[in-house]
């Protein structure tokens, strides 16, 4: 509320430590210390022992000090708000307490609850000033503190006047005296000033009155949800970074056990800072490592060490290497946690900083990509280069969240610091000393084709030849709702994603809160919740499972509690079992079905016995709830004109479809080329799916072939009915269907369906 270089000092002395309520006189000794200068301090204090503490606190500071400290009753919100703008227009100690003091006058005077002030009439040869207020929440918090701002700049007593509502005047250099005017949006406000410089004020009024009190409204212009470019291709002086920490100059000491405990305690603090700062359903990744630090087998082989340094980077190395050994891609790239606890720990010890900032428009290059430092890293940089290769791991998951282009897998190209760089995730190309004109053509293209998308996307994607088709969003989170520009919905509602950070199960009620929260994120259209897609890479911690041979092909989805008794919890503890624990999700998505418009979701279902088993579980249903299932599965592609009859929608989720068809593991890099959603095989199950559904069912595509611009036309051209892409991705695909016809993309399809490879289906598109 008020301008950065006229903020005073706030210091807050809250509390007896992180989680306990009360008062501590010495941290407000501390704080009345930290917020000191020629000036004096406000002490604003709430009740009981803060009043003991605080006057206690004045026997702990310097005499001098204290003669300028001012304790007020002032009420703390609105004194706070008040003491603050008053404040930054240099006012002295006693007229900022005195407007501290007042905190309470609008809103008492609003309740009828005060009487009010008798108005000052204009006096003789002062000068006034009308203005009509445009604002449209009228005179409020931010424009009021603006006013008093610029009043305080000048030598002028002003007042303030609502000529419409016959209020006033008041002292337009308090906020609290110009909150109870409640002037609204085209009232007529009459100011009027003397004193040596009442002219300079009022011109300044009123030049603050044309920019409308710097009241800015939501920007209409476009603007991108995520931090950065939200683009595949960068080009830049490369940063390159060495993960390793040096050890060399660390010198063992005799308090070895103390030095250890301190450095954990730093990095503790360091990832609750991250964990605050990180989006909802990323906190987990930092509450892990955070576990990881006071892990006892880990702390075990570290207790009794005389050289802790050497000692914790060897226990934490030997734990990464166990992780690199597992056979399960995507615990393998769980490792990078462990070496980046290894190092936040190590810098702590050693004294090393986290290291250099990398400069505006750099490329970073980096060994691996841990999830701090892709959460830290400044969205400013040009783009980041992962020499490992993997697209699971959280760190790719953190960065590629926040907009920030990436590629992996660069390998041991050899690069310089500073040397020019450049990549294009699209092609997988990485280059050194590139042509940096291209790469500048290919980001301004890739701009210009994502702002184009961005202005038009609230309008329907409906093709040239008329038709049109819903482009919905997959969501994981509250958040990917609002950031949501243009979606016509959501054809996905990752309910694991959404309560994946819980340690115990959400209750009906929190589901319920939270399904509506999303639905209203997206004004109320219709959402499709995904029941539990637990198992394979998509562990819940508060529905463990036994360990499997090969996860994909196990217990998944529907099968997690088809096959479990009605009796079988899922901890030892009160949590419910697994039939209750889907019992639960189906009452809150019935409850929620009441009011708003839901689909309902059963995920890697393979037989017609499991869709039966679903419906009996789901029972009676509220009118417009609608019912459907994942097509993942070949087996499920193969007999869809059975397992489909009844339900109200199919939606294919080609992610899985892809692997189960290739026999290509998804999370395995070396086998990723195999996992092509566009390979001809891929293809033919969905046109078969659509093709052979039963009458009346409509056909959705939920996977990742759905986000990407290329493939989109392909399949309305199959005869998909609905499309559901990640968010970014939703107006960069209504784009591309509006380009196209739905019989030239039927054409097209019917061709791809007869291409030997993923590759000649791509460039055919192409």
């Amino acid at each position: 509320m008020v301008a950065a270089d006229n903020r005073p000092v706030i210091a807050v002395a809250a509390g007896l430590d992180e989680t306990t309520f009360g008062t501590d006189a010495a941290a407000v000794a501390e704080a009345i210390g930290a917020a000191d200068g020629p000036d004096g301090v406000l002490v604003l204090l709430d009740l009981g022992s803060a009043v003991l503490s605080a006057e206690m606190a004045l026997e702990f500071v310097d005499p001098e000090t204290a003669a300028r400290v001012k304790l007020s009753s002032a009420p703390l919100v609105e004194g706070l708000v008040a003491a603050v703008v008053t404040a930054s227009t240099g006012a002295s100690l006693d007229a900022v307490a005195a407007e501290a003091g007042r905190g309470l006058a609008g809103k008492q005077d609003h309740l009828g609850e005060a009487a009010p002030e008798e108005p000052a009439a204009v006096s003789a040869g002062q000068l006034t000033l009308d203005v009509v207020l445009r604002i449209e929440h009228g005179l409020h918090a931010r424009p009021a503190a603006k006013l008093v701002g610029v009043v305080g700049q000048f030598d002028a007593q002003v007042t303030v006047r609502d000529l419409d509502a016959d209020r006033g005047p008041v002292d337009a250099g308090s906020l609290s005296r110009v909150a109870t005017l409640n002037a609204q949006q085209n009232h007529r406000l009459e100011f009027a000033a003397g004193g040596p410089q009442a002219t300079e004020a009022l011109e300044a009024i009123q030049a603050l009155a044309d920019r409308d009190f710097d009241d800015v409204p939501p920007s209409t212009e476009v603007v991108q949800a995520a931090s950065g470019s939200g683009l595949d291709v960068a080009v830049g002086p490369a940063m390159v970074v060495d993960a390793e920490v040096d050890l060399s100059s660390y010198v063992a000491g005799d308090n070895e056990h103390d030095r250890l405990e301190q450095a954990l305690r730093q990095a503790e603090q360091q990832l609750s800072g991250l964990k605050d700062k990180a989006p909802a359903d990323q906190a987990g990744i930092f509450d892990a490592q955070a576990v990881l630090l006071r892990d006892p087998a880990v702390l075990e082989a570290v207790a009794g060490s005389t050289n802790v340094a050497t000692f914790w980077k060897k226990a934490l190395d030997e734990l990464a290497a166990s992780f690199d050994g597992l056979d399960d891609a995507y615990q393998r790239e769980r490792a990078q946690d462990v070496r980046s606890v290894r190092d936040r720990v190590l810098r702590a010890l050693t004294g090393a900083p986290e290291g250099a900032e990398p400069a505006p428009g750099s490329v970073l290059v980096v060994p691996e990509l841990d999830a701090a430092t892709a959460a830290q890293v400044d969205a400013s940089v040009a783009g980041i280069a992962v020499r490992a290769a993997g697209t699971t791991g959280h760190g790719v998951i953190v960065a590629r969240s926040r907009g920030i282009p990436l590629i992996t897998g660069i390998g041991d190209i050899t690069v310089a610091d500073g040397v020019t760089v450049g990549f294009d995730a699209r092609t997988g190309s990485f280059l050194v000393e590139p042509d940096r004109q291209a790469f500048a053509t290919t980001i301004q293209e890739r701009q210009d084709e994502r702002d184009a998308a961005l202005r038009a996307v609230d309008e329907p994607a409906t093709t040239v030849d008329g038709r049109t088709i819903p482009v919905m969003v997959n969501v994981g989170s509250v958040q990917d709702a609002r950031d949501a520009r243009g979606a016509d919905g959501s054809g996905l509602v990752r309910t694991e994603v959404l309560f994946g950070d819980r340690r115990t199960a959400p209750t009906a009620a929190e589901q319920v809160a939270a399904y509506r929260e999303i639905a209203a994120a997206l004004n109320g259209k219709s959402i499709t919740i995904r029941t539990w897609d637990v198992g394979g890479d998509k562990p819940l911690r508060f529905l463990p499972q036994a360990a499997e041979a090969n996860p994909f092909l196990g217990e998944r989805g529907i099968r997690t509690f088809r096959h479990a008794t009605p009796e079988q919890p899922t901890a030892a503890s009160a949590q419910p079992g697994r039939h209750e624990l889907l019992k639960i999700q189906l009452d809150a998505i019935r409850e929620v079905a009441a009011a708003t418009p839901v689909q309902v979701m059963f995920p890697m279902v393979t037989m017609a016995e499991e869709v039966a088993w679903a419906l009996r579980q789901l029972g009676p249903r509220p009118d417009g709830l609608k019912v459907g299932i994942m097509v993942e599965v070949p087996a499920a592609a193969l007999r869809i004109e059975t397992l489909a009859v009844g339900l109200d929608f199919v939606s294919i989720g080609t992610n899985d479809l892809t692997q189960y068809t290739t026999a290509a593991d998804r999370t395995n890099t070396a086998v990723a080329p195999l996992a092509d959603g566009l390979d001809p095989a891929v293809l033919r199950l969905i046109d078969r799916v659509v093709r052979q559904v039963p009458l009346g069912v409509h056909v959705a595509v939920c996977g990742d072939l759905a986000s990407d611009p290329l493939a989109a036309p392909l399949l309305v051209g199959l005869g998909v009915q609905e499309l559901s892409a990640v968010g970014p991705q939703v107006a960069l695909v209504k784009a591309k269907l509006r380009q196209i016809s739905a019989v030239d993309a039927a054409m097209a399809a019917a061709t791809a369906l007869t291409l030997d490879s993923a590759a000649a289906v791509r460039q055919r598109l192409k």
